[in-house]
C-alpha cells in the first residue's frame, strides 16, 4: 500500500469534539482522532492528511484539491452536511476518488432527519456508531478497497 495518499475531510462542527455532545459523539478531540489516523496510515505506509472546516464551500475546494493533490482515497465525515449538501456529492462525483462516508453516532438510531444521505449511494461503503473508531475501520476499508481495485 506504499505511495498512497490518502485524504480525511471533516464537516462542520466537528472541531467541537472532546467537548460537544460527549454523549454522543465520545471524549476525543479531533486533534486525538487525527493524530491515530496519521499513526495508522504510517503503520501501513500510507500518506494522510486531514482537513475540517465549518464552510460548505471551503470542503468543496478542498476536494477539488485531492485531484492535485494526488489524492487515492477520502475519509470523509459530513456531519450536518451529510443531509444537506448536493454541492458536496457533485463535488465527490467530479473529482471520482474514491471515497468512504463516516460517522461517529449511528444515525438511524437518531432523528429521522439524520436517515437521509446525499452520498451513500455514491460511497465505497458506510462506517457509522462506533465512536473515533468509525474513522479506523473506514480506513482499514478504504485500504483494502484500493488495494483489491488496483
Amino acid at each position: 500500500m506504499k505511495d498512497l495518499n490518502i485524504l480525511v475531510v471533516h464537516g462542520p462542527n466537528l472541531n467541537l469534539l472532546g467537548t460537544r455532545e460527549p454523549e454522543t459523539y465520545g471524549a476525543q478531540t479531533l486533534a486525538d482522532i487525527n493524530n491515530e489516523l496519521i499513526d495508522l496510515g504510517h503503520s501501513f505506509g500510507v500518506g494522510l492528511a486531514t482537513y475540517q472546516s465549518n464552510h460548505e464551500g471551503a470542503l468543496v475546494d478542498r476536494l477539488h484539491q485531492a485531484v492535485r493533490d494526488g489524492v487515492d482515497g477520502i475519509v470523509i465525515n459530513p456531519a450536518a452536511y451529510t443531509h444537506t449538501s448536493i454541492a458536496l456529492r457533485d463535488a465527490l462525483l467530479g473529482i471520482a476518488i474514491p471515497f468512504v462516508e463516516v460517522h461517529l453516532s449511528n444515525v438511524y438510531k437518531r432523528e429521522s432527519f439524520r436517515h437521509q444521505s446525499f452520498l451513500t449511494d455514491i460511497a465505497v461503503g458506510v462506517v457509522a456508531g462506533f465512536g473515533s473508531n468509525s474513522y479506523n475501520l473506514a480506513l482499514r476499508a478504504l485500504l483494502a478497497h484500493l488495494q483489491q481495485n488496483k
